[in-house]
């Protein structure tokens, strides 16, 4: 993609333009609250309102002391920004994003351009996320509402040395408020548009002079941003809740115990697309000999007639409304009778022990959580109804059930000349996932249609069950030769047997997978003088998968034509049989796995860590620079597409091995420089990270594909970047990183008077394939579906990102009242959107700007706000696919961003 053009130098200009009005905001000032905060507050010698306190090293510390990348945010700006989950926290991080496709479950949150590609849950998290200390089992897992917030800490880069699950590409932190001694209470309601209603409310009270405990509630219900033409109903709407309550106990001052048990619920219709249209994807267009990896030359819109394929949907009854409306337009035109229903359920306990002896602290984090999750879906987003997923427990379905234990001691030695932490991890996950993925009533006729327009677009009569109808004689031998000589009447038999595929396919997949994880780590600040410190940190983990699966299928046509027409991959015929073979099995749905299973074991160990040189050379200074480690385990690919090119499916060799994606390793570099006075701050980072063995996970229309993408040091010639699956490999010795991710990161804080802050964000991150690329590190070629990553960007990898906020709260006069002026924005370069980055998913580039008004009574006893989010209705997409099936020329789809919403929340505490 071509970058730094007219769009990202608008999109700057935009951004200026708010800075010009409006500072913005990728920190906080929030004052410490830790109970070592006030000696740190002191050491810092700064105002004490411009002094955050974090935990980023496993330790309390002043933000401007830590040397590594990281984003503190104070619950007090999420209340401004409107956070409700991990996705709002775009708006106040600039190398951060957050987003989500199919499934909210889905939910990928990518740090400098890195994290989690697709819906496959057996690829865990690049960005691992924390909540209250305790790890959630995927990003998605926290796409619900959080509640109160005391603060979140978005760490950059690899982490593993201090703690908890170990991740490649960066983590997020989200601390909950805690239990205080002191009696209080809180209310809110909120209304806005789409008849949104928000109720949230929590009591704190004080159960003694050593325990005291707190419990809050968040409900929220909306309607939904898409309108359900066919089946007149809304999509994408919000039902949910969420409880949670918390116990802490206090009984000397050495010893601190915090008890938390949550609970959360969604009943939501997620997620519908629109087609994609050239007026906001200009490539969305025909391209010359219908080859997706041909950059359009102008041309007409996929979604219209020139495309072979639209007639088809048209003939089948596809409403045309839903091929020429706009993108943005958000009426949807699915399938009579078929269902986006959903149901997610989130819980768990957890206990966090801190116990004090001398200057040696134990640390002790233990959790069990239970994440499910189920979600039914018109598959193909079109009126045809091709594939379909029904309402129910096994609709897509993933269980998990986490335990973890985290024990950790830390400490000084040595006259403090030696800050010292060691620590053991231990993570017990049982993930079950379960599909009823199924062809739907029209399916066989649809990809009997595109074998007629393979053979001769005339022939297609999308009226005829099998596509051809009467035309069937000009093939057969009815009207002349027959078309294929003696194979014909196995083609036509082919024909008729896949005209017959009508709902059809999974009866009920079921995955199984058991991960341990036992790791050991330690991180050391060795104070080699008053002003240079040296850390050193390292970690070994050990990762265990057990995988089993049983199928359940009754496509009993795919055997058919696989006994039938194997025969004849070995002749001039093959595309054609081949082609009636892979529509019969696409993603190997066949009967013939019907009540097979299959189990695979795999095991690593690695070895992680990290070295930070820093150096104070003034109170208000700090330079430093570090090298880092990182690892994300390898895994099981939980899609039976996997196992075999459906072609040559063999269900009595099955070979598991085909499932399997190897472990990701990062050597991260980075400089940096922070600076911290009373009324100002600032953060300067640069930074170099490459990856090997990047796993990546990709639908090519038809299936899911995860490879692991590395590249070569040698010269490919463009063989990476061709149609074969054979050529292109590299010797064993000659491999490299085949990811880089390079650039730099901005912050900085500005407080110049008490009721006013200013901040700003600013992160350039170049993160791209390498130019010569392969599979795993074996050598293998790249798989042609991605022929086009090689030298280009990651998808979801804006260059240039920027944020601001600026924050008023003046008082009103003498009488006690104080008003509120927010406002924050994002300005995002633009990007491609699709993980195989073909032309059409591209996404220009926008600014998202949220404000928030309102009046504060005295002692913040109620409130009263106006709010908008996305105030200018700005329109984006989150994420372009390839429109399952819609093909020869592929159509793509978009899970759209959320529209302008607004309305008034009025509060009040005591």
């Amino acid at each position: 993609m071509q970058r730094l053009g007219l769009r990202h130098h608008c999109a700057l200009g935009a951004l200026a333009g708010a800075l010009a009005f409006a500072p913005a905001a990728a920190q906080a000032q929030d004052p410490a609250t830790d109970d070592q905060a006030p000696d740190l507050v002191d050491a810092a010698d700064v105002d004490d309102g411009n002094v955050i306190i974090v935990t980023a090293q496993g330790r309390a510390q002043a933000l401007a002391d830590v040397p590594v990348a990281v984003s503190a945010v104070s619950g007090e700006l999420l209340e401004k920004s409107g956070v409700a989950d991990i996705r709002d926290l775009n708006q106040v991080a600039p190398s951060l994003l957050v987003s989500s496709t199919g499934n909210e479950a889905n939910g990928s949150a990518r740090i400098r351009g890195i994290g989690t590609v697709g819906d496959n849950p057996g690829l865990e998290s690049s960005v691992a996320v924390f909540v209250d200390g305790v790890y959630r089992s995927r990003s998605g897992n926290a796409l619900s509402e959080l509640g109160p917030i005391d603060r979140v800490e978005i760490l950059r880069g690899p982490q593993g040395t201090l703690g908890g699950r170990n991740s490649s590409a960066g983590l997020i932190n989200i601390y909950t408020a805690p239990p205080e001694f002191e009696f209080s209470g809180y209310g809110a309601f909120t209304y806005g548009n789409y008849d949104a209603i928000k109720i949230e409310g929590g009591v704190n009270a004080p159960l003694g002079e050593t325990v005291a405990a707190r419990i809050d509630g968040v409900y929220f219900k909306r309607d939904g941003f898409y309108t359900d033409v066919t089946n007149n109903t809304d999509v994408n709407d919000r039902d949910r809740y969420l409880i949670r309550a918390q116990a802490l106990f206090e009984p000397t001052e050495d010893i601190s115990f915090r008890l938390v048990g949550d609970y959360s619920k969604k009943d939501e219709a997620c997620c519908a697309a629109t087609f994609v249209q050239p007026e906001f994807a200009p490539l969305a267009r025909v391209s010359p000999g219908l080859d997706p990896f041909t950059r359009p030359n102008g041309g007409p819109a996929l979604t219209s007639t020139s495309n072979p394929i639209i007639p088809i949907l048209l003939g089948l009854g596809q409403d045309p409304r839903a091929l020429s409306q706009s993108t943005f337009n958000r009426n949807i035109y699915p399938t009579a009778g078929r269902s986006y229903a959903g149901e997610t359920e989130d819980y768990g306990i957890s206990g966090e022990l801190n116990w004090s002896f001398g200057n040696v602290t134990l640390t002790s984090i233990t959790g069990y959580r239970e994440y499910s999750n189920n979600q039914a879906s018109d598959t193909d987003y079109t009126t045809v109804d091709i594939l379909y997923r029904a309402p129910g427990p096994d609709a897509g379905a993933r269980e998990f059930k986490t335990f973890t234990q985290e024990f950790r001691l830390n400490g000084t030695a040595f006259d403090d000349r030696l800050d010292w932490l060691i620590g053991a991890y231990y993570a017990n996950e049982k993930l079950e996932t379960r599909d009823n993925l199924r062809f739907g009533t029209q399916y066989g006729t649809f990809a009997n249609c595109r074998i007629a327009l393979a053979i001769n677009p005339a022939l297609a009569n999308p009226s005829a069950t099998n596509c051809f109808g009467a035309n069937i004689a000009a093939i057969d031998g009815t009207l002349g030769p027959p078309a294929f000589g003696p194979a014909t009447p196995l083609i036509i038999a082919g024909i008729n047997n896949l005209a017959q595929i009508r709902d059809l396919g999974g009866t009920g997949d079921v995955y199984n997978q058991t991960s341990e994880n036992f790791a050991v780590f330690t991180h050391n600040i060795i104070h080699l003088t008053d002003t240079v410190d040296l850390t050193l940190g390292l970690r070994y983990t050990n990762e265990t998968k057990d995988f089993d699966a049983t199928f359940g299928n009754d496509n009993v046509f795919c055997p058919q034509n696989r006994a039938l027409l194997s025969g004849l991959l070995t002749s001039p015929l093959a595309p054609l049989a081949g082609g009636l073979i892979a529509l019969s099995c696409q993603g190997n749905s066949t009967a013939e796995l019907n009540g097979v299973s299959v189990s695979d074991t795999r095991d690593e160990d690695e070895f992680t860590g990290t070295a930070i040189l820093s150096w104070k050379p003034d109170p208000d200074w700090l330079v430093y620079g570090s090298y880092s480690r990182g690892y994300k385990a390898g895994g099981f690919n939980l899609d039976r597409s996997a196992l075999s090119n459906p072609l040559f499916l063999d269900v009595t060799n099955l070979n598991t091995a085909n499932l399997q994606f190897d472990e990701e390793t990062v050597d991260a570099f980075e400089v940096g420089v922070k600076y911290s006075s009373r009324k100002f701050g600032f953060s300067l980072a640069a930074f170099r990270q490459e990856f090997s063995n990047f796993q990546l996970n990709t639908f090519n229309g038809s299936v899911f594909l995860v490879q692991n993408v590395n590249g070569c040091g040698s010269d490919l010639n463009g063989a990476d970047r061709d149609a074969s699956a054979t050529t292109g490999s590299c010797a064993v010795d000659d491999v490299v990183p085949g990811v880089v991710a390079q650039g730099f990161e901005f912050e900085t804080s500005l407080s110049p008077i008490r009721d006013l802050t200013m901040t700003m964000g600013i992160t350039y991150s170049d993160t791209s394939y390498e130019n010569d690329l392969i599979g795993n590190d074996t050598g293998a070629p790249l798989d042609p579906a991605l022929r086009l990553l090689p030298g280009d960007n990651l998808s979801n990898a804006p260059e240039w990102v920027g944020t601001a906020s600026l924050s008023w709260t003046p008082p009103i006069g003498d009488s006690g009242l104080s008003g509120l002026f927010f406002i924050n924005a994002r300005a995002t370069d633009d990007f491609n959107t699709g993980s195989d980055l073909l032309f059409g998913k591209e996404q220009d580039a926008y600014v998202i700007v949220n404000g928030r008004i309102g009046i504060t009574g005295p002692d913040r006893r109620w409130g009263v706000e106006l709010w908008a989010n996305n105030l200018f209705d700005e329109d984006y997409t989150q994420v372009a696919f390839n429109t399952p099936f819609v093909a020869p020329q592929q159509t793509y789809s978009a899970f759209l961003a959320e529209p302008r919403t607004y309305g008034v929340t009025v509060r009040a505490g005591f």
